[in-house]
């Protein structure tokens, strides 16, 4: 006879220890799935958009582990607020990194040696020393969490060589159990870090990258920071962050939103320690409400109430993006999240990652024409984003984004301009890139061109006075919109049946303006010029008649030394966008337009005639005629930025 049993329902080991340290009565998703599979050995990789909690799905095991958990994380500066708080709830934890005198290494090897320790937090630079290879293994580690995973891959947004001694855990430690964590990693990543780890058969769990409480927009802003100012004075005593590329710009934006009433301070590397403690400590204590900063800010920032995340320029990637957004409106709240966006900051970026070189140069490239094709984009905001991080997206419309919303403008030729680019496409055998697809268009007889016969057909020079990089965003968002298809290593264009249906005018497309630096816009040649051309002999002062006519202009006064003003920086990343553009018009490295002292001299002086211009080291006539005007116009149409 079978009786009903009068006894309790067994207790949940993880929400019990939850509730008594941390005061939880709720998990978020995946939390709990998270901590059964680490509390039962099973190796996990954890993917969670920026505050899902990912801290507590290795904190809370370990609480409930024989042998201690290791945490190796790059954030150094906030491993002591995690383990005093650890601390003042009773977890006995500690953390071992440069930081810490001689005598306070020693005492915590000593406690890890004497396990004394749940949590031990390390950062991967550690692992270069044998002696403390040894010690985890004396201290018989049962664990290891692995914080901003992504580090590990080289297809990741944030690759560091110090993560890649993390490949030795499996064999110098088999009996441990790996768990890897990070807020942004797409498919790809995933695979890279469960295969430099050495996953075993791992748990993987990716949250939700939808979060219908933020607002995304991009708009394409005007030179300078007066949109970001006006965005930022609009929302009086709102907490927010600002994110810019420099800390130049840093300093800058932030002192003209303090000079315009706002409460913000400013936080990049290049403050003291102790300055970008009190900075980040007034924040997180609501006593300043908008930080300024690069993206040294905002890992481990504990603020739930930020209401909006401003992207003063194009972020390096949509990893990056991705993870500064997501500090807003963690409680829930609607948070606006806007980026305000041109194609210089695409351009200082793309300089940037190619200085620095490097073996990840080229994914870095492509990270960056990715984040700046979704500035760009027509489609919506959060389906690129939830889509990018490998999730489905089964909604008709998110209702959180200004493309869904209707606040993104659209060209009223549009269609006819899109009919344009497709019949190129079509014309030329749907076998070429957009590179090329954009020299037809501009009417660009190159030598593949007329070799291909392409400078014969209907829609050669079909959009002559359009520029090339204009007609390159319009192609990107046509493909963005499904009305064309890349193809291939090299993004082979093809119309898609969706496209077709706009070429037969059964329906209509859209396209977003995209805005052009100030600056003459040059006439076009029915042929590329080669660096021949532009170092031609016979030129000389008397060819600058035409230019200089008139009284004599006075000569450009002695170039002074020192540091530029920030007109002068401003100016100079302008001057050096000007050079890549008329670079890649030649054919030619940069360099062979101006050097970089010339363009700083040129942003220095700032000359108002050729004869200024050619006072200047490097110029030349023969440059001056090849394209100085070019420059001098720029200069001209470039203004000083008001100061408060």
């Amino acid at each position: 006879m079978q009786t009903s049993s009068t006894s309790p329902p067994a207790l949940d080991p993880i929400r019990d220890v939850i509730r008594r340290v941390w005061g939880y009565s709720e998990l978020r998703p995946l939390q709990h799935e998270a901590m059964t599979a680490a509390r039962g050995g099973r190796d996990t990789l954890v993917v969670m958009p920026t505050g899902g909690g990912k801290s507590l799905c290795y904190q809370a095991p370990a609480l409930l582990a024989d042998r201690p958990t290791v945490v190796v994380s790059p954030l150094i500066a906030l491993m002591k607020d995690q383990v005093d708080n650890l601390s003042a709830r009773g977890v006995p934890a500690a953390f071992l990194n440069s930081s810490l005198t001689v005598a306070d290494r020693r005492r915590v090897a000593d406690g890890m040696l004497n396990g004394e320790y749940k949590l031990i937090f390390v950062a991967p630079e550690r692992f270069a020393s044998g002696i403390f290879w040894d010690l985890l293994e004396a201290g018989g580690v049962g664990a290891f969490a692995i914080d901003e995973a992504h580090c590990i891959s080289h297809w990741g947004h944030d690759f560091r060589s110090d993560y890649r001694r993390l490949d030795q855990l499996r064999q110098r430690y088999p009996d441990a159990s790996l768990h890897a964590f990070t807020a942004t990693a797409t498919p790809r990543v995933r695979e890279d870090i469960a295969a430099q780890l050495h996953l075993r058969e791992p748990e993987i769990l990716v949250g939700d990258f939808f979060r219908p409480n933020l607002k995304y927009a991009a708009i394409e802003r005007a030179y300078g920071f007066t949109d970001v100012i006006r965005a930022v004075k609009n929302r009086s005593r709102q907490a927010g962050i600002v994110y810019c590329i420099r800390r130049a710009d840093v300093d800058e934006l932030a002192a003209s939103l303090q000079a315009a009433g706002v409460n913000a301070a400013g936080y990049h590397a290049g403050l003291s320690d102790d300055a970008r403690t009190r900075v980040q400590d007034a924040f997180t204590a609501a006593e300043t409400d908008v930080i300024v900063a690069t993206v040294a800010f905002g890992m481990g920032i504990d603020r739930s109430d930020i209401r909006f995340v401003f992207h003063a320029a194009l972020p390096k990637s949509i990893e990056h993006y991705q993870q500064e957004t997501g500090r807003a409106g963690r409680d829930g709240a609607p948070a606006d999240c806007t980026l305000f966006h041109h194609y210089e900051d695409y351009v200082c970026w793309q300089s940037i990652i190619e200085k620095e070189g490097g073996s990840d140069a080229s994914g870095q490239l492509g990270m960056l024409r990715e984040m700046y094709a979704f500035a760009t984009s027509l489609s919506c905001r959060h389906r690129k984003l939830v889509t990018y991080f490998g999730q489905e997206w089964n909604r008709t419309s998110c209702d959180a984004c200004d493309v869904c919303c209707g606040d993104v403008a659209s060209l009223p030729d549009a269609t006819v301009l899109a009919q344009k680019i497709m019949s190129a496409v079509y014309r030329t055998g749907e076998r070429y890139g957009p590179a090329y697809i954009g020299e037809v268009l501009v009417g660009d007889a190159t030598e593949r061109v007329q070799a291909r016969g392409h400078d014969q057909i209907p829609t050669f020079a079909a959009m002559l006075d359009y520029p090339i990089r204009e007609i390159r965003a319009w192609i990107d968002q046509l493909a963005d919109q499904g009305l064309l298809r890349r193809e291939g290593e090299y993004n082979i264009l093809k119309i898609t049946p969706a496209g077709w249906r706009v070429l037969r005018s059964e329906t209509d497309a859209r396209l977003m303006p995209v805005k052009q630096p100030k600056r003459a816009r040059k006439s076009r040649s029915s042929r590329r010029k080669t660096p021949g051309d532009v170092f031609a002999p016979g030129f000389g002062p008397a060819s600058l008649t035409s230019r200089a006519s008139g009284p004599a202009a006075p000569k450009a006064p002695p170039v002074p030394e020192g540091p530029l003003d920030i007109d002068a920086r401003n100016l100079l990343e302008r001057l050096k966008s000007l050079r890549r553009e008329i670079a890649d018009e030649l054919n030619a490295p940069a360099f062979v337009v101006f050097s970089d002292r010339t363009l700083r001299a040129m942003a220095r002086t700032r000359p108002t005639s050729a004869t200024q211009m050619l006072e200047i080291k490097g110029v030349g006539p023969q440059k001056w005629e090849a394209f100085g005007q070019r420059f001098l116009d720029l200069i001209q149409e470039t203004p000083t930025e008001p100061r408060p």
